[in-house]
């Protein structure tokens, strides 16, 4: 058994250098996108230091994020998500 696990492990790690390299199609892709910023903001009602505070970054990375010039990604991309689908949750862990 540990012969079948470590050829379908290679076999994989060929597909997946095959894709990184354009010479194969990827099976399945995911597109998460990002939510807006200030829709999020805006539906807690805090101003924009107040939001920039209760996330940890710069008002100046938040006026990014609100403006489309960047976009937030990893925890914070998450963070978001979790104060757009549940704020009071969000905002009681955030405070506690």
């Amino acid at each position: 058994m540990e012969q079948i696990l470590f050829d379908d492990l290679m076999q994989s790690l060929k597909e997946a250098k095959a894709i990184a390299r354009g010479q194969a199609p990827a099976s399945r892709r995911f597109k998460v996108a990002p939510p807006d910023v200030k829709v999020v903001r805006e539906k807690i009602g805090l101003s924009q230091s107040e939001f920039a505070r209760l996330m940890r970054v710069s008002v100046r990375t938040l006026q990014n994020w609100e403006q489309h010039r960047r976009s937030p990604t990893g925890p914070a991309a998450a963070l978001l998500k979790i104060v757009l689908t549940a704020p009071d949750v969000a905002l009681k862990a955030l405070h506690a």
